[in-house]
């Protein structure tokens, strides 16, 4: 059986927003796996434990460049938020972009290859990354990117945190409209059809885990428990809306002047066909480590103690 930091407890509450104990259980239950654990929680609270699991914890910029049909999206990482707002790293993330729509690098080596000086580093693009690190004293890397040719693009920046490029055909304004209603809502894919199957299963296990609990509940109170058959529908049901809720065509378009108006409706109200998308968020899906610094104090004291 893992042991259960205080630490771990808290990250699982940073992610859900669920209730301490409850966190603590689950990752009991999960034997210490962060990743069962929030699915664990899901399940028994429903979606409030999965409001806040999009949070991320590492800190970087996402920078784009497009020059006409030709462009980029980036993410670089620092250590902290502080070094996110340096000049000098922001610099060296807009440069970054630009040489990935210039000259089409395979990987992030190839990227680091490339000719590029600044505040007199270089003669790379891989040298000014190790001299800003000795200059600003902290490390920073060119984490992924993805480079856009031959069509139509629109870009939105929120922030330095969230990036999104569109690939489309129509009109520019309302690209760039979708481009911002992709960084507010976060699609997983442009229709229902095009949902990755490992969400769709993972979303099926997660109402079939609530329905079970759910029928266990009623049957322990004495109350009426639904037919597999109504259940089955439940659940199927929620994996329907589930698809309709993380697929861009289907989402409600967020400057929709009724509230009901479709990303879709949007698009064939404006003759612009929307190809594809793609999302950066600042730090997606790295976990970043969390000190537990009452306990590393204590050590220290510990230390200090024993070399007394």
């Amino acid at each position: 059986m893992a042991a259960i930091t205080a630490s771990m407890v808290a990250e699982l509450r940073g992610k859900t927003d669920a209730p301490m104990m409850e966190c603590k259980k689950a990752l009991t239950e999960a034997d210490g796996d962060m990743a069962k654990a929030e699915e664990l929680l899901r399940v028994k609270l429903g979606t409030k434990a999965g409001k806040a699991a999009a949070r991320v914890t590492a800190e970087g910029v996402v920078a784009s460049y497009i020059s006409g049909n030709v462009g980029a999206l980036i993410e670089v990482n620092s250590e902290t938020d502080f070094v996110s707002k340096n000049d000098s790293f922001i610099a060296l993330a807009n440069a970054a972009a630009k040489l990935v729509a210039e000259h089409n690098p395979a990987d992030v080596e190839a990227l680091g290859a490339l000719a590029y000086e600044q505040e007199s580093f270089g003669p790379t693009l891989e040298d000014v990354r190790k001299g800003l690190i000795g200059k600003i004293g902290e490390n920073m890397s060119f984490r992924r990117f993805k480079r856009f040719s031959g069509g139509n693009l629109a870009s939105y920046l929120h922030g330095t945190r969230i990036g999104v490029v569109i690939e489309f055909e129509g009109d520019a304004a309302a690209a760039k409209d979708v481009a911002m209603h992709v960084a507010a809502m976060k699609p997983v894919a442009l229709t229902s059809a095009d949902v990755p199957a490992e969400l769709i299963e993972k979303e099926r296990s997660v109402a079939a885990a609530k329905a079970a609990e759910d029928k266990a509940k009623a049957e322990a109170e004495g109350k009426p428990v639904q037919s597999d058959e109504i259940v089955t529908k439940r659940i199927e049901g929620g994996v329907q809306k589930y698809l309709k809720e993380v697929s861009l065509f289907n989402q409600v378009f967020v400057k929709a002047a009724d509230g009901k108006q479709t990303v879709e409706q949007m698009l064939k109200a404006t003759n612009t066909t929307v190809k594809g998308f793609t999302l950066y968020v600042v730090g997606e899906g790295i976990e970043k480590k969390v000190d537990d610094f009452a306990a590393e104090v204590a050590a220290q004291v510990a230390a200090a103690k024993a070399a007394a």
